[in-house]
Protein backbone atom coordinates (compact mmCIF):
# COMPACT_ATOMS: atom_id res chain seq x y z
CA UNK A 1 0.00 0.00 0.00
CA UNK A 2 1.40 3.39 -0.91
CA UNK A 3 1.83 6.14 1.64
CA UNK A 4 -0.89 8.12 -0.18
CA UNK A 5 -3.34 5.25 0.25
CA UNK A 6 -2.46 4.80 3.91
CA UNK A 7 -3.00 8.45 4.66
CA UNK A 8 -6.41 8.49 3.01
CA UNK A 9 -7.72 6.00 5.59
CA UNK A 10 -7.17 8.63 8.29
CA UNK A 11 -8.57 11.49 6.22
CA UNK A 12 -11.72 12.73 8.00
CA UNK A 13 -13.82 12.08 4.89
CA UNK A 14 -12.25 8.68 4.06
CA UNK A 15 -11.29 9.85 0.58
CA UNK A 16 -10.65 6.98 -1.82
CA UNK A 17 -12.59 4.33 0.15
CA UNK A 18 -16.14 3.02 0.10
CA UNK A 19 -18.00 4.55 3.06
CA UNK A 20 -19.62 2.36 5.68
CA UNK A 21 -18.07 -0.92 4.50
CA UNK A 22 -15.13 -2.78 6.06
CA UNK A 23 -13.37 -6.15 5.97
CA UNK A 24 -12.47 -8.24 9.01
CA UNK A 25 -10.25 -11.27 8.51
CA UNK A 26 -9.89 -14.30 10.77
CA UNK A 27 -6.49 -15.73 9.84
CA UNK A 28 -6.14 -19.32 11.06
CA UNK A 29 -2.85 -21.16 11.45
CA UNK A 30 -2.07 -24.56 13.00
CA UNK A 31 0.97 -24.96 15.27
CA UNK A 32 1.92 -27.17 18.24
CA UNK A 33 -1.38 -29.05 18.00
CA UNK A 34 -3.31 -25.80 18.37
CA UNK A 35 -5.47 -23.77 16.04
CA UNK A 36 -4.32 -20.16 16.31
CA UNK A 37 -5.64 -16.78 15.18
CA UNK A 38 -3.58 -13.76 14.15
CA UNK A 39 -4.52 -10.65 16.16
CA UNK A 40 -3.47 -7.01 16.18
CA UNK A 41 -2.78 -4.84 19.24
CA UNK A 42 -3.34 -1.14 18.59
CA UNK A 43 -0.54 1.17 19.62
CA UNK A 44 -0.59 2.48 23.20
CA UNK A 45 -4.20 1.41 23.75
CA UNK A 46 -4.16 -2.26 24.86
CA UNK A 47 -7.02 -2.82 22.42
CA UNK A 48 -6.92 -6.07 20.45
CA UNK A 49 -8.66 -6.66 17.14
CA UNK A 50 -8.77 -8.83 14.05
CA UNK A 51 -6.80 -7.69 11.01
CA UNK A 52 -9.08 -5.51 8.97
CA UNK A 53 -9.27 -2.83 6.36
CA UNK A 54 -11.37 -0.95 3.83
CA UNK A 55 -12.24 -1.26 0.17
CA UNK A 56 -10.82 1.26 -2.25
CA UNK A 57 -13.19 2.92 -4.71
CA UNK A 58 -11.46 1.21 -7.63
CA UNK A 59 -10.94 -2.20 -5.97
CA UNK A 60 -12.84 -5.49 -6.08
CA UNK A 61 -14.05 -6.74 -2.70
CA UNK A 62 -12.15 -10.05 -2.85
CA UNK A 63 -8.98 -8.30 -3.99
CA UNK A 64 -9.29 -5.96 -1.00
CA UNK A 65 -9.60 -8.98 1.33
CA UNK A 66 -6.48 -10.57 -0.19
CA UNK A 67 -4.62 -7.30 0.25
CA UNK A 68 -5.63 -7.02 3.91
CA UNK A 69 -4.47 -10.57 4.69
CA UNK A 70 -1.30 -10.30 2.61
CA UNK A 71 -0.25 -7.12 4.42
CA UNK A 72 -0.44 -8.93 7.78
CA UNK A 73 1.10 -12.29 6.79
CA UNK A 74 3.61 -11.48 4.07
CA UNK A 75 2.01 -14.16 1.88
CA UNK A 76 0.53 -13.84 -1.60
CA UNK A 77 -1.16 -17.16 -2.39
CA UNK A 78 -3.77 -17.29 0.38
CA UNK A 79 -6.89 -19.41 0.79
CA UNK A 80 -9.75 -17.03 1.63
CA UNK A 81 -13.40 -17.78 2.26
CA UNK A 82 -16.10 -15.15 2.68
CA UNK A 83 -18.38 -16.46 5.42
CA UNK A 84 -20.71 -13.80 6.89
CA UNK A 85 -21.70 -10.14 6.85
CA UNK A 86 -21.81 -8.38 10.22
CA UNK A 87 -24.26 -5.51 10.24
CA UNK A 88 -25.94 -5.34 13.65
CA UNK A 89 -26.52 -1.76 14.75
CA UNK A 90 -24.87 -2.43 18.14
CA UNK A 91 -21.48 -3.17 16.55
CA UNK A 92 -21.08 0.51 15.60
CA UNK A 93 -20.01 1.65 19.09
CA UNK A 94 -17.41 4.37 18.27
CA UNK A 95 -15.71 4.39 21.69
CA UNK A 96 -12.95 1.84 20.95
CA UNK A 97 -12.01 3.63 17.75
CA UNK A 98 -11.98 6.99 19.55
CA UNK A 99 -9.53 5.54 22.09
CA UNK A 100 -7.32 4.20 19.31
CA UNK A 101 -7.31 7.48 17.42
CA UNK A 102 -6.45 9.41 20.56
CA UNK A 103 -3.64 6.98 21.40
CA UNK A 104 -1.99 7.37 18.00
CA UNK A 105 -2.40 11.15 18.02
CA UNK A 106 -4.98 11.35 15.25
CA UNK A 107 -7.13 14.47 15.53
CA UNK A 108 -10.84 13.76 15.14
CA UNK A 109 -14.35 14.79 15.97
CA UNK A 110 -17.61 12.85 15.85
CA UNK A 111 -17.97 13.41 12.10
CA UNK A 112 -14.77 11.48 11.23
CA UNK A 113 -15.57 8.65 8.82
CA UNK A 114 -13.86 6.05 11.02
CA UNK A 115 -16.36 6.80 13.78
CA UNK A 116 -19.43 6.19 11.64
CA UNK A 117 -21.40 2.97 11.35
CA UNK A 118 -19.69 0.17 9.39
CA UNK A 119 -21.00 -3.08 7.98
CA UNK A 120 -18.17 -5.63 7.88
CA UNK A 121 -17.66 -8.51 5.46
CA UNK A 122 -16.08 -11.46 7.27
CA UNK A 123 -13.42 -13.63 5.63
CA UNK A 124 -11.45 -16.49 7.07
CA UNK A 125 -7.98 -17.30 5.78
CA UNK A 126 -6.08 -20.58 6.12
CA UNK A 127 -2.29 -20.34 6.03
CA UNK A 128 0.77 -22.48 6.63
CA UNK A 129 1.89 -21.19 10.04
CA UNK A 130 5.56 -21.78 9.24
CA UNK A 131 5.47 -19.45 6.23
CA UNK A 132 3.85 -16.45 7.94
CA UNK A 133 5.78 -13.39 9.03
CA UNK A 134 3.34 -11.38 11.18
CA UNK A 135 3.55 -7.78 9.99
CA UNK A 136 2.12 -4.89 12.02
CA UNK A 137 2.22 -1.35 10.68
CA UNK A 138 2.72 2.02 12.35
CA UNK A 139 -0.61 2.06 14.22
CA UNK A 140 -0.03 -1.31 15.93
CA UNK A 141 2.18 -2.33 18.82
CA UNK A 142 1.93 -5.97 17.85
CA UNK A 143 0.74 -8.59 15.40
CA UNK A 144 0.88 -12.09 16.91
CA UNK A 145 -0.68 -15.54 17.04
CA UNK A 146 -3.06 -16.52 19.84
CA UNK A 147 -4.47 -20.02 20.52
CA UNK A 148 -8.26 -20.15 20.36
CA UNK A 149 -8.40 -20.84 24.09
CA UNK A 150 -6.28 -17.79 24.93
CA UNK A 151 -7.93 -15.02 22.93
CA UNK A 152 -7.78 -11.66 24.79
CA UNK A 153 -10.78 -9.35 25.02
CA UNK A 154 -11.43 -7.96 21.55
CA UNK A 155 -12.99 -4.73 20.35
CA UNK A 156 -16.59 -4.52 19.12
CA UNK A 157 -17.96 -7.88 17.91
CA UNK A 158 -14.65 -9.45 16.90
CA UNK A 159 -15.09 -12.37 19.32
CA UNK A 160 -18.35 -13.18 17.54
CA UNK A 161 -16.61 -12.92 14.18
CA UNK A 162 -14.05 -15.54 15.29
CA UNK A 163 -16.86 -17.79 16.56
CA UNK A 164 -18.71 -17.54 13.24
CA UNK A 165 -15.48 -18.14 11.31
CA UNK A 166 -14.75 -21.31 13.28
CA UNK A 167 -18.29 -22.59 12.70
CA UNK A 168 -17.88 -21.96 8.97
CA UNK A 169 -14.47 -23.67 8.95
CA UNK A 170 -15.95 -26.73 10.68
CA UNK A 171 -18.77 -26.90 8.13
CA UNK A 172 -16.30 -26.56 5.24
CA UNK A 173 -13.96 -29.35 6.37
CA UNK A 174 -15.80 -32.02 4.38
CA UNK A 175 -17.76 -29.84 1.98
CA UNK A 176 -14.74 -27.95 0.64
CA UNK A 177 -11.81 -29.94 2.09
CA UNK A 178 -10.22 -26.74 3.34
CA UNK A 179 -7.95 -28.30 5.99
CA UNK A 180 -5.24 -28.99 3.42
CA UNK A 181 -4.56 -25.25 3.32
CA UNK A 182 -3.32 -25.40 6.93
CA UNK A 183 -0.77 -28.13 6.21
CA UNK A 184 2.89 -27.90 5.23
CA UNK A 185 3.85 -29.18 1.81
CA UNK A 186 4.38 -32.71 3.17
CA UNK A 187 2.62 -34.24 6.18
CA UNK A 188 1.66 -37.53 7.77
CA UNK A 189 -1.86 -38.87 7.98
CA UNK A 190 -1.69 -38.51 11.76
CA UNK A 191 -0.80 -34.82 11.43
CA UNK A 192 -3.76 -34.25 9.11
CA UNK A 193 -6.07 -36.10 11.50
CA UNK A 194 -4.82 -33.96 14.38
CA UNK A 195 -5.79 -30.82 12.44
CA UNK A 196 -9.29 -32.21 11.84
CA UNK A 197 -9.69 -33.20 15.48
CA UNK A 198 -8.50 -29.80 16.70
CA UNK A 199 -10.91 -27.91 14.45
CA UNK A 200 -13.84 -30.19 15.30
CA UNK A 201 -12.86 -30.44 19.01
CA UNK A 202 -13.45 -34.19 19.08
CA UNK A 203 -11.60 -37.44 18.47
CA UNK A 204 -11.92 -39.35 15.19
CA UNK A 205 -11.44 -43.07 14.58
CA UNK A 206 -8.10 -43.46 12.85
CA UNK A 207 -8.94 -46.28 10.36
CA UNK A 208 -12.20 -44.60 9.29
CA UNK A 209 -10.51 -41.23 8.89
CA UNK A 210 -7.69 -42.66 6.80
CA UNK A 211 -10.07 -44.59 4.52
CA UNK A 212 -12.21 -41.51 4.03
CA UNK A 213 -9.29 -39.21 3.19
CA UNK A 214 -7.56 -41.67 0.86
CA UNK A 215 -10.83 -42.41 -0.96
CA UNK A 216 -10.96 -38.78 -2.08
CA UNK A 217 -8.00 -39.32 -4.39
CA UNK A 218 -6.47 -35.98 -3.43
CA UNK A 219 -3.26 -37.16 -1.75
CA UNK A 220 -0.02 -38.44 -3.20
CA UNK A 221 2.19 -40.64 -1.02
CA UNK A 222 5.76 -39.39 -1.32
CA UNK A 223 7.99 -41.09 1.26
CA UNK A 224 8.26 -42.39 4.78
CA UNK A 225 8.97 -40.01 7.63
CA UNK A 226 12.27 -40.91 9.33
CA UNK A 227 11.92 -41.08 13.09
CA UNK A 228 15.21 -42.69 14.06
CA UNK A 229 13.37 -45.30 16.12
CA UNK A 230 12.76 -48.98 15.69
CA UNK A 231 9.08 -48.63 14.84
CA UNK A 232 7.75 -48.41 11.31
CA UNK A 233 7.99 -44.85 10.02
CA UNK A 234 4.73 -43.24 8.85
CA UNK A 235 4.20 -42.31 5.25
CA UNK A 236 4.40 -38.73 4.11
CA UNK A 237 1.71 -37.30 1.84
CA UNK A 238 1.23 -34.17 -0.19
CA UNK A 239 -1.85 -32.63 -1.70
CA UNK A 240 -2.29 -33.16 -5.46
CA UNK A 241 -2.71 -29.62 -6.79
Amino acid sequence: MTQEKKESETNPAGSGYLPGLAIDAVIFGFHDHQLKVLLMEYKRSKIFALPGGFIRNDEDLNKAAHRVVSERTGLQNIYLEQFYVFGDFGRSDPRPMKSIMTAIGLKHDDTHWLLQRFVSVGYYALVDFTKVTPMPDKIFDGCAWYPLGEIPDLMQDHALIIKKALESLQADLDRKLVAFNLMPEEFTMNELQTVYETILDRKLLRPAFQRKILSLGLLERVAKKWTGGAHKAPYLYKFIS
